[in-house]
């Protein structure tokens, strides 16, 4: 592990919770809740906006405007006349109604993919699933299959119950996949199967018994980037659990192993991550998975990663597959404590990361050693260094979710710790927990753990710092007033 004058520094702002103002960074603005959303999207569910090919030739003239916020109720009312014209379109067979077919349906995707919130709702209740399974019919120009794919893209990205209104398209789209399609019908079909994939177990169920693994894994084959990307994000939401028997499945698919390992050596960054995410999820599920893969040079691949690159959307698989596959990777932790002792929006990123659910785990379930490299990342994304000086300020959203999490328990566990740091930390993190929780409820859910006795311990304990921080938290939240109220 780096030496301790880094690793202090690095840690300042977990650190000076208590009174400490030193090394405070100026406060970063925070960010927005549609951001917020956006973001947490992109790990699970991803709304189309433009065309799956990077090609600047596909985007279509009146996709220009894609950015504006409609008024909600104007877009759904649009949206419920696009899908009455789609249904015109949909009656008239044969070659003249084709380009109406299309023009309808381009109308549809456009009115789905031009708000942050499209109006899914409407679509539904104007009964457009049926339409566009039928515009996905083996035998439809490309251009059809494409706009009718990228409606149910948006669709899928929805609410809960949205998505499931899929069900009746989920065969067709899989069917897709196949080699006899384009490749951007193929691309964009992936992209709507991982939005559904990204809904739960219950319709990664019924994926993986229609046949989506075999052809989602196909697509990693290839090396074109945008293609391998696209699949990789939907395998991840596929194989994610917590049934490992997808996960298995995956990695024993002829040539799987070793192109993973080369797509997450040789691509850019972001299609690393998306590889990289699939490798997390193999490893954490599947011990055929992980024996496989450590016969290859994975483990180097990684460790160069780790050295050399600056993404931080990179980073963040990679540590994890660092703390998940082998508790002695101490450094890896160490690598996203200082992450999260960076910027708000550093913290942002780990905290609505896929690391949350391993780290939370491992706050109560590793060695010494990495639980307290834990314990700095989650004590760090729960703080944003204050202006000018002064105890920094609480992102509550993170604080809350954690400590629903329950992590009171393994922070505690410090506290009651012979380790001189880790009880400090401890402490830092409780404090935080008293004077953070909304409705004054941090004293009470501290009690609930036994926390007044793990901090009473040092009412004479021999290091200072450590006695006057434990008895000015336990004076100054469970004074003699403590519990009159009730």
């Amino acid at each position: 592990m780096a030496d301790e004058g880094l690793v202090s520094h690095k840690r300042d702002p977990i650190k000076s919770s208590v009174g400490n103002a030193a090394a405070q960074r100026r406060r970063q603005h925070a960010v927005t809740v549609g951001k917020e959303r956006r973001e947490a999207l992109m790990r699970t569910k991803r709304l189309c906006r433009v065309r799956v090919s990077g090609d600047s030739d596909d985007a279509s003239p009146d996709d220009n405007d894609m950015m504006i916020e409609e008024d909600q109720s104007i877009l759904e009312a649009q949206t419920s006349s696009a899908v009455e014209e789609l249904k015109l379109a949909v009656a008239h067979q044969g070659k003249g109604p084709t380009q109406k077919r299309v023009n309808a349906l381009r109308e549809l995707r456009r009115l789905l993919s031009r708000s942050e919130f499209p109006p899914v709702e409407a679509a539904l209740q104007a009964g457009a699933i049926p339409l566009l399974v039928q515009c996905l019919s083996f035998g439809s120009p490309d251009e059809q299959l494409l706009e009718a794919a990228w409606c149910l893209t948006n669709i899928a990205a929805g609410k809960p119950e949205e998505t499931k209104a899929l069900l009746p398209a989920l065969p067709l789209l899989v069917a897709h996949l196949g080699e006899k399609s384009s490749l951007h019908v193929v691309e964009q079909c992936a992209w709507a199967l991982g939005n559904v994939a990204g809904e739960g177990e219950e319709l990664r169920n019924v994926l993986l018994l229609q046949g989506a693994l075999p052809a989602l894994a196909r697509m990693l084959l290839p090396n074109k980037k945008s293609t391998v990307r696209t699949a990789a994000w939907a395998l991840s939401n596929l194989i994610k659990g917590p049934d490992p028997r997808a996960a298995t499945e995956l990695i024993k698919i002829d040539g799987i192993p070793d192109r993973i390992v080369r797509h997450l050596k040789k691509g850019d960054d972001e299609l690393a991550t998306e590889v990289a995410w699939v490798i997390v999820y193999l490893t954490a599920l599947s011990n055929v998975a992980t024996t496989i893969l450590a016969k290859s040079d994975l483990v180097e691949v990684l460790v160069e990663i780790l050295d050399m690159s600056t993404s931080l959307q990179l980073l963040i698989p990679i540590v994890t597959l660092f703390i998940i596959n082998s508790r002695i990777f101490q450094e890896a932790a160490w690598v996203l404590s200082n992450i999260a002792a960076g910027s708000v929006e550093h913290k942002q990123l780990i905290y609505s990361s896929e690391a949350m659910p391993f780290l939370l785990d491992l706050l109560s379930t590793a060695a010494f050693d990495i639980k307290k490299e834990v314990a700095y990342v989650l004590g760090n994304i729960c703080v944003a260094p204050a202006e000018g000086s002064g105890r920094p300020n609480v992102i509550l959203d993170h604080l809350v979710n954690l400590v629903r999490g329950g992590c009171i328990t393994g922070f505690l566990d410090l506290v009651r710790s012979a380790d001189v740091e880790a009880a400090r930390l401890g402490l830092q993190f409780i404090e935080l927990v008293l004077r953070g929780m909304p409705n004054g409820e941090g004293p009470k859910l501290v009690e609930r753990e036994d926390g007044i006795d793990a901090m009473e311990r040092y009412q004479f304990h021999e290091n200072e710092e450590l006695r006057s921080m434990a008895n000015e938290l336990v004076d100054c939240y469970f004074g003699e007033e403590y519990g009159l109220d009730e």
